[in-house]
């Protein structure tokens, strides 16, 4: 599976972004999806995901209460709507996708490019 990340951008603090992702595969209900982000000097670290039945839905710590992750399975697309920006959510996120329902915060199979987000003070 092919995977398109977009929407990234420059924003101020207290600001909104939506990121999108859309699969290239006709089986996208058979796969949960995340995103991850990693700034410059740092580890990857887990976004959130959402699994291929929907049934589940996780944040990271310091994304959780302002990031919302949505699926459309008709478009093949997942979104995350980032809410109330910090300077510290700066980095470039990227999607990823797994067959597996629940596949945790690490070891995911496939990865698309990432998506500049840069938020100013």
């Amino acid at each position: 599976v092919q995977l398109q990340a977009s929407g990234g951008g420059l924003v101020q603090a207290g600001g909104s972004l939506r990121l999108s992702c859309t699969a290239s595969t006709r089986t996208f209900t058979g796969y949960s999806m995340g995103w991850f982000r990693q700034a410059p000097g740092k580890e990857r670290e887990f976004v959130a995901s959402i699994s291929k039945s929907e049934r589940y839905i996780y944040y990271g710590r310091s994304v959780k209460g302002r990031f919302t992750m949505s699926r459309d399975n008709a478009k093949n697309t997942v979104y995350l709507q980032m809410d109330s920006l910090k300077p510290e959510d700066t980095a470039v996120y990227f999607c990823a996708a797994d067959e597996r329902e629940r596949p945790g915060t690490t070891s995911w199979v496939y990865w698309g490019q990432g998506t500049q987000v840069t938020v100013s003070s």
